[in-house]
């Protein structure tokens, strides 16, 4: 490369001898710039969704090549944030994709000093027989002037911002059919 040819690829030489005056386009474009490409042009596919992390539900557009997550951006057709994220709501991709991710069933026994991972199935069967098992110690049927309670004051349930209205939905209808009486969102709190 001669003197010359480094001299003129300059921005502020290319951007006073261009079309592009002001500097505002392709007299500032280094060709480690142009050579990038946007991870959502490699998406096979855009996908809508709500941000899981508070109550405002913020909308998002999530880009997916095969079955991976590539990018999430805010949704400008969404009336609730516009295409705005907050930057919890716009690392929301990490929920998937970050190495250090959880995706075992972790335990640590009463008294235990180390968590062991468990199979899911096993997991599901000890909450249930806890549930289960403290509802039916904890169940008021009546009052002390006989009104009907049919509820247990031994369980609660506070529920996390992560979740989506869905499943909060779900939580929701799940404890109040077994008769729990205090349940709760973070977002509310």
């Amino acid at each position: 490369m001669s003197m010359r040819s480094g001299f003129r690829s300059w921005p502020v030489v290319r951007q006073l001898t261009s079309a592009d005056p002001m500097g505002r386009g392709t007299a500032v474009r280094s060709a480690r710039t142009a050579a990038i490409t946007p991870r959502t042009k490699t998406a096979d596919r855009m996908v809508k969704s709500i941000c899981p992390y508070c109550a405002v539900g913020c909308g998002q557009r999530v880009y997916v090549k095969g079955e991976r997550v590539v990018q999430i951006e805010g949704d400008p057709d969404s009336p609730v944030s516009r295409g705005r994220l907050c930057p919890k709501g716009s690392a929301s991709e990490q929920l998937v994709n970050n190495p250090n991710r959880v995706t075992t069933v972790k335990y640590r026994r009463p008294y235990g000093t180390d968590w062991e991972d468990l199979p899911l199935e096993r997991a599901m069967e000890m909450i249930a027989e806890r549930v289960l098992d403290t509802r039916e110690r904890t169940w008021q049927d009546v009052d002390d002037k006989g009104q009907a309670l049919h509820r247990t004051m031994g369980i609660a349930s506070l529920g996390g911002a992560t979740l989506d209205n869905e499943e909060n939905y779900l939580i929701k209808k799940l404890f109040t059919a077994i008769g729990v009486v205090q349940v709760e969102n973070q977002a509310r709190i």
